[in-house]
């Protein structure tokens, strides 16, 4: 990384509107309408009877274009003694007829009689309960990332996490959080025993409320430990639920798509009840919008911030991906850096709900934009061997907004890659299994003796399904936590590296025997 400071986020910004001396006119000035014309009008109407020229005239001309074929009408002849005309005042609604309306008086401004405002009622925001999905093992670290963004009652359960929030913390927890795969609003919940159970439960629910005829459905269902013997047959029941409510209350039906629906339902079953979710989120909130190159086996974005949470990195430290692939992880940790939300470039279910209001989201993400920052403090390294891989990282990082400086992408062996900083986090997701060949038996071997010699005060993090990793690079890791990568079940890693193996401590005889450096 270059020492002089680069922009590594392009943010795009309006131009500065510039006003000349012309654009102060009259005819260029604020058109005013309602109320304010109409009292405007009156003013300039007083100032005329007392032989005063008005500044700037109350109502404009209304400009009407000529219709083809129509021949333009002759001029008017102008006579220097006519009187000049008078607009006629439009009345205000509330005003009395013009027979019982008393005369206008020319001393003084007219003033326009006003009712009094009647208070508003304070409106009491409904608080909903909510429900954030997300991978295994980043239960914990989603809580504690929905506390940090202020929300109340956050509990974490099975895959994901249960909290409380009005609607505008709906919207927030859609664009801030990095961890969920998606926001589920709980809208209602009942016991069961049959399928015909969850029939009168959706035909209970108030659907008119959030969506209508005019929108697309789609219905999930997912359960644990339920009697039901049939998922599809459930999907069927809340799908005519629905259906038959909004067909009795509004005349249609919605149809059904399955691919890119307006409102999505999650019915959730366990062994006494139902659930009923409205899925405000639409995409799965991992897919931010910038990944479309992948390599041969991506982590998820929201996994991928998941690791950097768990490894305990932070923005204040060098980062270094040695296994980058498509640039997963350390563009989530640029994007961590900069303080940029997941959700800004991205549309969510709830912009087409009923409820949406689209002021008040366009001023939150309005509000997210300007709290981002435009340039990284610390060093973000990624190699790889393929330079396919490579190629894709950099297009996935443009893909992001984030400048060619923001992160240092550059094919290489990690047996041979020197270290970016005196100290840092390795945090990566290197090949295992199946895309690990014959050929790099001694890669693991190679590559701790690498860290353990350049990398020393370095801490390193590796998700991987091979539970004998650990043992391969002859490393005590400090930390397992279980995780799941897809359906794979896997385990993060974290080792302390120091210059030489803590695992088993060289003895004086070793020592002794060992050939001094000059004679190598």
């Amino acid at each position: 990384m270059t020492d002089t400071p680069h922009k590594t986020l392009s943010l795009k910004k309006k131009a500065p509107t510039s006003r000349t001396p012309q654009d102060s006119g009259p005819e260029n000035r604020r058109q005013r309408s309602g109320a304010r014309a109409r009292q405007a009008a009156l003013q300039d109407h007083a100032q005329q009877a007392r032989g005063i020229e008005p500044a700037s005239p109350a109502v404009p001309p209304i400009s009407r274009e000529r219709r083809p074929g129509v021949p333009k009408p002759a001029p008017k002849p102008f006579h220097k003694t006519a009187e000049p005309r008078t607009r006629r005042t439009p009345e205000p609604p509330h005003r009395a007829p013009a027979s019982d309306t008393p005369s206008v008086d020319t001393e003084h401004s007219p003033r326009i009689e006003r009712k009094p405002r009647a208070p508003r009622t304070p409106r009491i925001a409904e608080t909903f309960s909510l429900f954030a999905p997300c991978p295994h093992g980043l239960e914990e670290a989603l809580s504690l990332e929905l506390q940090a963004l202020g929300y109340d009652k956050v509990r974490a359960g099975r895959a994901g996490c249960h909290f409380e929030a009005d609607w505008m913390g709906v919207m927030r927890a859609n664009l801030y959080s990095r961890l969920a795969t998606r926001i589920l609003v709980q809208v209602a919940q009942a016991s069961i025993h049959t399928e015909d159970d969850i029939l009168a439960l959706a035909h209970e629910t108030e659907w008119e409320r959030w969506f209508g005829p005019e929108q697309t459905l789609r219905v999930d269902t997912s359960a644990i430990r339920s009697p039901v013997k049939s998922l599809q047959y459930c999907n069927l029941r809340v799908k005519d639920g629905i259906c038959d409510r909004l067909r009795e209350r509004e005349g249609a039906r919605p149809d059904i798509d399955t691919v890119r629906p307006d409102a999505r339902v999650h019915l959730f079953l366990d062994e006494t009840s139902a659930t009923l979710y409205l899925d405000v989120s639409g995409e799965s909130l991992f897919k931010r919008g910038w990944r479309l190159d992948k390599g041969e086996a991506p982590l998820r974005e929201n996994l991928a911030a998941g690791l950097l949470a768990l490894s305990g990195w932070t923005p204040e430290a060098p980062l270094l991906d040695p296994f980058c692939g498509s640039g997963t992880i350390l563009i989530e940790a640029a994007w961590i850096a900069l303080g940029v939300p997941p959700g800004i470039w991205r549309p969510f279910s709830f912009e087409r709900l009923r409820p949406h209001d689209a002021r008040l989201w366009r001023h939150l993400k309005d509000d997210a934009r300007a709290h981002i920052a435009t340039r990284l403090e610390q060093p973000l390294v990624g190699c790889d061997l393929q330079s396919a891989a490579i190629a894709a990282a950099r297009s996935n990082a443009e893909r992001a907004h984030l400048g060619s400086e923001a992160i240092r992408f550059e094919v290489c062996d990690a047996r041979q890659l020197p270290a970016p900083d005196s100290h840092g986090w390795i945090v990566t997701n290197p090949p295992y299994g199946e895309r690990l060949s014959d050929d790099d038996v001694e890669l693991w071997p190679q590559w701790a003796t690498w860290l353990k010699r350049h990398y020393d005060g370095w801490r390193l993090n590796i998700i991987t399904s091979d539970l004998e990793l650990p043992k391969q690079l002859r490393l005590k890791a400090q930390r397992r936590t279980p995780l799941h990568n897809g359906a794979l079940d896997c385990r993060l890693f974290q080792f302390e590296l120091v210059g030489a193996s803590y695992r088993n401590p060289p003895s004086a005889a070793s020592v002794a025997k060992a050939p001094h450096p000059s004679q190598e």
